[in-house]
């Protein structure tokens, strides 16, 4: 339910646990320039009036407070609010959030499958996760949480209700809703349940077009993916062109996305990372090898695209290997680091903005897709039946001098293309352009009055 860290560096002291996280793709990252010596910067000594101030609220909150509070709790309180006063990705992680940096990365949780992000002290929905009860409860991206169990989400209690939206499977739970752009807030009975999150399904759309998946960016994502999709190109043929869907795809890990990128990319430069800190400085570039054998490519975002997932994206976008289809992404360009303090304790923190291929930061922005689509459904429209639909209709036609057998020439795709369409508009209109990529490659000519001809 966290928004995922964009890590890169594991916890390899704190918890044995997250060790996946430290699977850098081989060969990947290179050092850049080193950033400017902490030296030359001007140096910004502590205030001793400040210090002076906080032992002062300190000790005011610790004796006039209306309810006694013990100094443990006072202190991890201050730790929280000094790392989430910088921005909404950093945070104070204690045992409990440990394990569920760790459940986010393997993709294993009592929950209900949803990415909150806490924002303005409220919790936003970034996305909900394939097949899970939020999913199917009909939860969106840009949906905000108002209610948990009937009680209202106040910047005071926000940790306390984002906790709650984990638990034992089987248990229940009522969030009131509000869908983005509209006033009335509903209430949403759900069960929680065991999320074992596949990050990848692929499978064809039709003959010869493939249709990839990603949920998230986990550990196991990039070889997940080889997998599945070398498997699927061994039964069904080479593919002519493939679709890859990051809609409400919330990130992950940043070695997961290199290693996606990777698999559709035979050169050039995937991400790039800058910070303050010399181990921040990396540079990712693409290895030989395209499972697509540079099959045309489409790329299906919306807002919910986040993270790794925009810098999979950003990558296939600036070095031309694949069409951006859909709405403008969520813009989270920055990378957090996870760093031990103890066994039990560790700091998330911002340590780096990433730039795609061209050099471009899209922190706050997005990357605006090379096809806008709309946010739309479509109904199939009833109409009667024709009387005459085509020349075969026509009393005393001439008969088709190859005779026709086992021909339908009702079937021409529309019916296929209909059911598409009905069931996902932004799929069905990916397929069309990628189509398109396809047909250009084979060499096709558009056709003419009389008919098409092949070179």
């Amino acid at each position: 339910m966290r928004f995922p860290t964009l890590s890169l560096i594991a916890l390899l002291l704190a918890a044995p646990m997250l060790q996946a996280q430290t699977a850098p793709a081989a060969n990947a990252a290179k050092p850049a320039a080193p950033a400017k010596a902490a030296s030359s910067e001007t140096p910004d000594a502590v205030d001793l009036d400040d210090i002076r101030n906080f032992s002062r609220v300190y000790e005011v909150v610790r004796q006039a407070y209306v309810e006694k509070v013990d100094n443990k709790t006072l202190m991890k309180a201050a730790i929280s609010g000094m790392l989430t006063g910088l921005d909404p990705h950093s945070e104070y992680l204690d045992k409990e959030g440990l394990a569920e940096l760790s459940e986010d990365t393997t993709g294993q949780y009592g929950g209900l499958g949803i990415e909150v992000l806490q924002v303005d002290g409220s919790l936003r929905i970034i996305a909900p996760i394939d097949d899970t009860p939020a999913s199917r409860a009909g939860i969106k991206p840009g949906d905000t949480i108002i209610k948990v169990d009937g009680k209202t989400v106040e910047p005071e209690n926000i940790d306390e209700m984002f906790k709650k939206l984990r638990g034992d499977p089987g248990s229940k739970i009522v969030l009131t809703i509000l869908h983005e752009k509209s006033d009335k807030p509903i209430d949403m009975p759900l069960v929680r349940e065991r999320i074992s999150v596949t990050s990848v399904k692929v499978r064809e759309l039709e003959p010869g077009y493939a249709y990839i998946r990603i949920s998230q960016f986990q550990d196991d994502t990039a070889g997940d993916l080889d997998k599945k999709l070398s498997e699927l190109i061994k039964k069904n043929g080479q593919q002519r062109g493939a679709i890859l869907d990051l809609r409400s795809n919330p990130g992950g890990l940043l070695t997961a996305a290199v290693g996606v990128s990777d698999d559709f990319l035979d050169s050039g430069t995937i991400v790039t990372t800058k910070g303050r800190l010399q181990d921040a400085n990396l540079n990712f570039s693409a290895h030989p090898g395209d499972l697509l054998n540079g099959a045309p490519m489409v790329v299906l975002v919306d807002n919910g695209t986040a993270s790794a997932a925009e810098i999979v994206s950003g990558a296939l976008k600036d070095n031309h290997r694949a069409l951006i289809v859909g709405r403008r992404t969520f813009g989270k360009g920055v990378v957090q680091t996870v760093l031990p303090l103890d066994a039990e304790h560790a700091v998330k923190i911002t340590t780096a903005r990433y730039y795609t291929p061209s050099g471009t930061s899209i922190q706050a922005e997005g990357i605006k897709p090379d096809i806008a689509l709309a946010d739309l459904a479509v109904n199939k429209v009833d109409s009667s039946a024709t009387l005459i639909a085509s020349e075969a209709d026509l009393r005393n036609h001439l008969a088709n001098e190859d005779g026709g057998k086992g021909k339908d020439i009702d079937n021409d795709g529309s019916a296929e293309n209909a059911k598409l369409a009905t069931q996902d508009y932004a799929l069905s209109q990916a397929l069309n352009v990628l189509k398109g990529l396809a047909l250009n490659r084979g060499g096709v000519v558009s056709p003419g009055a009389a008919g098409a001809t092949k070179h």
